[in-house]
């Protein structure tokens, strides 16, 4: 699944793309304050009050409000304050400068506005970070906002012509970006509705979750995601991540779809396990996957609907392989080939893992199962 062309329900009324353009690298990460670039038409202008940076002004395009900083960053223990009128729809916050987005606290809004943070540099969420944000948050590592009549909202070019009133037109679109910048979350990131990560790269160890759908993908073609502790992915509609996955175990759950367009590799347990493995959940909806593979952890799905896979494999040498378990309460499954296997040379082979599927009332369609010890003195050989 690609998010040059993927429409959000939540950004009624704003035709946005992401267009391509330099992107800095990563050598200046601030944690300073929140400073206007003097770019816009009307600029955006911040005051201190405590521990709280409260930003105005701006310029405001209908119901959208543009917003440009040579640099927005939010340290542990201060607030960043919106002060948007409440019938603004989007807030459209870019960053000009070289440094990266360290967002350790606070971030607020007015209202029910969806809120953009662009930064080409990159974005980290710390342990700290928190959302209160009454309509959908969306972050992205890309050069530009463009809008369907040509004009764009740029953090690279922002000497760009005086922006125009917005054509208001539903859905979202990106365009291209570079491989560098990178998006990370070490803590516990909370919308009330939509939350959207877009990067070519995500360092994901913290928590996502969504009032509504939650969103992970590169501007084009699949991001790449990473992870050294287990991340905790969950919404309350549907999630969709556009990405390939590599690193620590894989907590994801939804009440709505889970749809996973690249392929899993589990490389490591979180710390409180010994094998790394992975859990899906949907209540009432369907799970979609391409190929998993858990190097011995236990890959568990289950799903309120349907579940289609590609291959699932929990082999891992002479160890045990891990158990696959597949569950549709309301719905069929289809997969490739589900293999667990222990295989060795010396004698010394583990056990295959247990597979089991259930699909209450509906079908089941599999390429084939295969949980298998062999070893090379004294072979010994099981399939189900």
């Amino acid at each position: 699944m690609s998010f040059r062309s993927a429409p959000l329900d939540w950004l009624q009324g704003l035709g946005i793309a992401i267009g391509s353009g330099f992107i800095a690298f990563y050598a200046n990460i601030s944690v300073a304050q929140i400073t206007p670039d003097g770019t816009l038409p009307n600029n955006s202008n911040v005051k201190l009050e405590g521990n709280t940076r409260i930003i105005e002004g701006g310029t405001t395009r209908g119901g959208n409000l543009f917003h440009s900083f040579g640099e927005f960053s939010v340290p542990n223990g201060s607030t960043a304050l919106f002060n948007n009128a409440l019938d603004i729809q989007n807030i459209l916050t870019r960053v000009t400068g070289k440094s990266i987005s360290n967002i350790d606290g606070l971030i607020r809004a007015n209202g029910k506005a969806n809120l953009f943070l662009l930064n080409p540099n990159g974005i980290i969420f710390g342990n700290n970070a928190r959302l209160d944000i009454g309509g959908s948050f969306s972050a992205t590592t890309a050069s530009s906002f463009k809008f369907p009549d040509g004009s764009t909202f740029s953090a690279t070019n922002p000497q760009a012509p005086p922006l125009l009133t917005v054509n208001i037109t539903p859905g979202l679109q990106y365009g291209s970006s570079k491989p560098e910048a990178t998006i990370t979350n070490t803590g516990n990131l909370a919308s009330k509705q939509d939350l959207t990560l877009v990067a070519d790269k995500l360092e994901l160890s913290g928590q996502l979750f969504s009032g509504r759908n939650l969103s992970i993908g590169s501007v084009s073609g699949l991001a790449n995601i990473n992870s050294q502790n287990t991340p905790v992915i969950s919404a309350v509609g549907d999630v969709d991540i556009a990405a390939n996955y590599t690193g620590a175990s894989l907590l994801v759950e939804s009440k709505g779809n889970i749809r996973f367009g690249g392929d899993i590799i589990i490389t490591q347990p979180d710390k409180s396990q010994s094998r790394g493995g992975i859990s899906l959940k949907t209540t009432l909806g369907d799970i979609s996957t391409k190929a998993i593979t858990t190097n011995g952890g236990a890959i568990e799905i289950n799903s309120g609907k349907a579940i289609t896979t590609q291959e699932l494999n929990t082999t891992d040498g002479a160890n045990n392989g891990g158990a696959i378990a597949l569950n549709a309460t309301n719905g069929s499954i289809s997969t490739s080939g589900l293999n667990s296997n222990s295989s060795s040379d010396s004698g010394n082979a583990g056990q295959g893992g247990a597979i089991a599927l259930n699909a209450t009332n509906s079908s089941i369609s599999t390429s084939g199962l295969n949980s298998s010890s062999y070893s090379e003195f004294g072979a010994m050989y099981m399939l189900i």
